[in-house]
Order: structure tokens, then C-alpha cells, then sequence
């Protein structure tokens, strides 16, 4: 399918073809197991490997280490064509685009050297975990510690709703290292699955998204070296404010590709579909609802790839990418909802993509901190310029 407005970069040549090895990848390597995978709650490990030998992984880390030396640009059109394919696996982008860049921007050569290749070629698979059972949306709230013994750090605490966690060896986890409550109270550590006293709990059962792993941590002294911390002591939480916007903006990413493809499929099906003699398509009530689905995806659209333009130029702030999440993932529900009503019973059937997407999309208003303290981002910066 076609953007609805599309950036005019996007019709270089290498984008088109990024573009296009997304698309055969997901239809043929993915679509086809996807019910498969939803029931065990997993993918094959073997699938990271094969996207990554297509360079679908970590589209933005360096030659040097393995990737494509692209940009924000790449790694949107990949989420758009995961999305396209209605199959609902965020952890690939989590990993690619969300995590690896903590290690490609704030790691040590070593660090580099050492998880960035296998990063890349999908033999390593990453989670961030910051999340823990009293600790959601305000970071601040995170309770693991990690305490200094010697050269190395001791690690106890708990993590969950991680995504990636059942498969991960990898994992950037967000720890006190200090008493205090305050913003320099965190640090990132690079925590190898391997590592001793470190542990996987319950692969959780969720509403949607059910082929993407979800899993609980538990940190019990795990032991790691000095240098496994992920820039300087303290810095934790202004380094995840930096990456927040990026995040939050492929949260809207993903929410616009979902809903243009719903709707596809929507105005194929009320045209074959008929009732009272004619197709569904031909009611009032259902042209009127078409003609508002397709107005919001067309603002969505324009508005996503504003925000996208600014990423590239670098002057994308947190307030900006945090309307975009707040807009783009109520527009899904949205749009979901009211496509599900066109398809009546059939519509409710887990067989359907639109039943499953609306399970998936639940999610969206949550994750990459929930819509709620969007406003509040958005707010206080309209407090502090009016203070000026």
C-alpha cells in the first residue's frame, strides 16, 4: 500500500528498495506463522536471524558495525511494512530502533565492538528494562539497585512487562545507584542473560499483541563489571528522556501504518459485502464513516510525517513527538473501532485481522509512557513558556 502523503525523500531509489525487501520479509517470512507464534506467545529465534541477514534490523547503526548507516527514514518505512502486514511484532522495532541506539550512542568502543554486530545480524536480541510492578510511567519510581562492590555492580530487583524479555541476551536495565530519589539517582547497565543470578519469570498473557514476548525479571546479586555501565553513573533518566521522543514518535508510526491498513481492508469489505439487496458500502451511514476514517488518516499522515522530517533535521522536542503518540494512537482506536462495526459479526472473530488489531491496539495509549502523562509533557511546556 501507498503512504497517503509521502515525503518526497522517500522515492530514493534506496528507500524504495528498503521499502520493498521490508514487505516480501514480512509476507513471506512472517504472515505465514503468525498464528502460530500468537498461540506460543513467542517468535523463532531464527526469524530475528533472517531479518537481519536482510538488514532489517537496526536500521541506523553504522557500516562500521554492521548495519546500513541509515537514518530515522529507514527504520520508519520497516515499522510501516510490519504493520501492513497486520502482524503485531513492536519488539523488532523496540529492539532496532529504540534500544541499539542507547548502545551506539552512549556505549564504550568495547561496548560496540562487543554487541553492535550481533545486534545487527539478529544473533543478539535486546529488551530495556525499566518497568517494574510499582514503576510504570514515572521513572523516577524505579526501585532495582544496583550496589557498588569493588570494581563491579550488584544488581537486585524485579522488572516486568518486558518486551523481548523471554528471548533476550541482552538487556539495558534503568537501576538506583544512589539512595536518593532524585534525577541523577539512575544509571543504564548492558546485563548479558547469561549472567549469574539473573532469572526470566512468567511469559505474561496479554489482551493482544500475544506473538510478542512479554516477560518478568528478576535480578537476585546479579554481579556485573564495572564496565557494563552504559554511560556515566547517574545519567539514567536524562538519557531515556533523550531517546523518548523517538520512541514515542514510532509509536505513531506503527499507529498510522495499522490504521491506513485496517482501513483498506474496511472499503474492500463493505463493497463485497451486501445487505438489503445492496453492499454495505452503499448506506449513507457507511460512506459518511469511510469519509471520516479517510479525513483522520490523511491529517495523521501529514502530521507523522512532519514529525519524521524533524527527527532528520534534529529538531524533533518532546512535546512535539508526544502529541504525535497522543494523536496518532487515539486516531487508531478510533479508526479500529469503527471499522470493526462495518464488519459486523464477522469483525468480532479472532480469524479477522481488524478483530485482532483492536486487541493489539489497546496497547498504544500505554507503553512509551501512557497518553496521560503525554498531556502532562505537553502542558508543562506550555506552563513554562507562559511563565517567560
Amino acid at each position: 500500500m501507498e503512504s497517503y502523503v509521502s515525503l518526497p525523500e522517500l522515492a530514493g531509489e534506496e528507500y524504495v528498495l528498503t521499502r520493498a525487501t521490508a514487505q516480501r520479509f514480512f509476507e513471506e517470512e512472517v504472515a505465514p506463522h503468525y498464528a502460530e507464534w500468537e498461540k506460543r506467545g513467542y517468535v523463532d529465534r531464527e526469524l530475528w536471524k533472517k531479518a537481519g541477514s536482510q538488514g532489517l534490523l537496526c536500521t541506523m547503526i553504522p557500516e562500521e558495525y554492521g548495519g546500513i548507516g541509515g537514518n530515522f527514514l529507514h527504520a520508519m518505512i520497516v515499522v510501516e511494512e510490519l504493520a501492513r502486514s497486520e502482524c503485531a511484532l513492536p519488539g523488532f522495532f523496540t529492539h532496532s530502533d529504540i534500544i541499539v541506539p542507547y548502545i551506539a550512542r552512549l556505549g564504550t568502543d568495547a561496548q560496540k565492538k562487543q554487541w553492535l554486530p550481533g545486534c545487527v545480524s539478529g544473533e543478539v536480541i535486546t529488551s530495556i528494562a525499566i518497568t517494574e510492578p510499582g514503576a510504570g510511567s514515572d521513572m523516577k519510581g524505579v526501585h532495582l539497585r544496583a550496589r557498588k562492590d569493588g570494581d563491579d555492580w550488584i544488581l537486585n530487583g524485579q522488572k516486568t512487562f518486558i518486551t523481548n524479555g523471554w528471548l533476550a541476551d541482552l538487556i539495558i536495565v534503568v537501576a538506583n545507584t544512589s539512595p536518593d530519589s532524585g534525577s541523577k539517582s539512575k544509571s543504564l547497565f548492558l546485563v548479558d542473560t547469561k549472567t549469574k543470578g539473573f532469572e526470566r519469570g512468567r511469559l505474561l498473557e496479554k489482551v493482544g499483541q500475544k506473538a510478542q514476548d512479554t516477560a518478568e525479571l528478576f535480578f537476585d546479586d546479579v554481579r556485573v563489571p564495572g564496565d557494563a555501565m552504559l554511560g556515566e553513573e547517574g545519567m539514567g533518566l536524562k538519557y531515556l528522556m533523550q531517546e523518548l521522543p523517538v520512541e514515542r514518535l514510532l509509536v505513531g508510526v506503527w499507529a498510522q501504518a495499522v490504521a491506513e491498513t485496517v482501513f483498506e481492508r474496511t472499503s474492500d469489505y463493505v463493497y463485497e459485502r451486501k445487505a438489503f439487496g445492496q453492499s454495505v458500502g452503499d448506506f449513507q451511514s457507511t460512506k459518511f464513516t469511510l469519509a471520516d476514517i479517510r479525513t483522520e488518516l490523511e491529517v495523521g499522515r501529514s502530521f507523522l510525517n512532519d514529525c519524521a522530517s524533524r527527527v532528520v533535521q534534529g529538531k524533533l522536542t518532546s512535546e512535539v513527538a508526544s502529541m504525535a503518540k497522543i494523536w496518532l494512537s487515539e486516531m487508531q482506536g478510533r479508526v479500529i473501532d469503527r471499522s470493526l462495526q462495518l464488519f459486523g459479526g464477522y469483525g468480532y472473530m479472532w480469524e479477522y485481522p481488524v478483530a485482532r488489531a483492536f486487541a493489539d491496539a489497546r496497547a498504544q495509549r500505554i507503553y512509551g509512557g501512557t497518553n496521560e502523562i503525554m498531556k502532562e509533557i505537553i502542558s508543562r511546556g506550555i506552563q513554562q513558556r507562559n511563565a517567560k
